[in-house]
């Protein structure tokens, strides 16, 4: 696998979330914020539901779940797959799942309390947009009132991540 610039930060970035339940992570384009947090978190003691990863756009999505499984030599719809409005591939064994802000603001309506899910990834945030805005609030509603124990992490090459992670309670 070839090594990327995120790779030196992870540690730290597992250790944060050891400590507090939400990071922000900003790094260039091409970093590997993407391919890397994620299957980080599912290696991590404390982890033991499903790592949600939200990507704006359907094709994003199954894009970054696509290259996450070639970097984990496995097939999509393994341990890591994918879910948009249109189209799917997932299975039981499915814990790292791509999907889009809408599709995740429908599951979060229909279980409050994210039952199963350990963390929730929110990729290139600073692409605004009502459904990723309204995922992001539903996440922080469900952390502070259901599920002390759910990870937010925040990821953006562009962000202003001070005043992001004030969002998050100083993450």
């Amino acid at each position: 696998m070839q090594s990327l610039p995120i790779d030196v930060v992870l540690p730290d970035i597992m250790a944060a979330l050891v400590l507090k339940p939400n990071a922000v992570v900003v790094a260039p384009p091409g970093a590997g914020k993407t391919t890397r947090v994620a299957p980080a978190i599912l290696d991590q003691p404390w982890c033991r539901g499903a790592v949600w990863l939200l990507s704006p756009r359907r094709l994003a999505a199954r894009g970054a779940a696509e290259r996450i499984s070639e970097e984990m030599g496995e097939a999509v719809g393994g341990r890591v797959g994918y879910a948009t409005r249109l189209d799917s591939k997932q299975s039981a064994a499915t814990r790292l799942l791509v999907m889009t802000p809408g599709l995740f603001r429908n599951r979060i309506l229909a279980d409050p309390e994210l039952q199963g899910v350990s963390a929730v990834l929110f990729d290139e945030v600073h692409e605004r947009s009502l459904d990723g805005d309204f995922a992001l609030a539903l996440a922080i509603d469900a952390q502070q009132g259901l599920r002390d124990d759910l990870r937010l992490v925040a990821m953006s090459a562009t962000l202003d991540g001070a005043r992001f992670g004030a969002l998050l309670g100083n993450a």
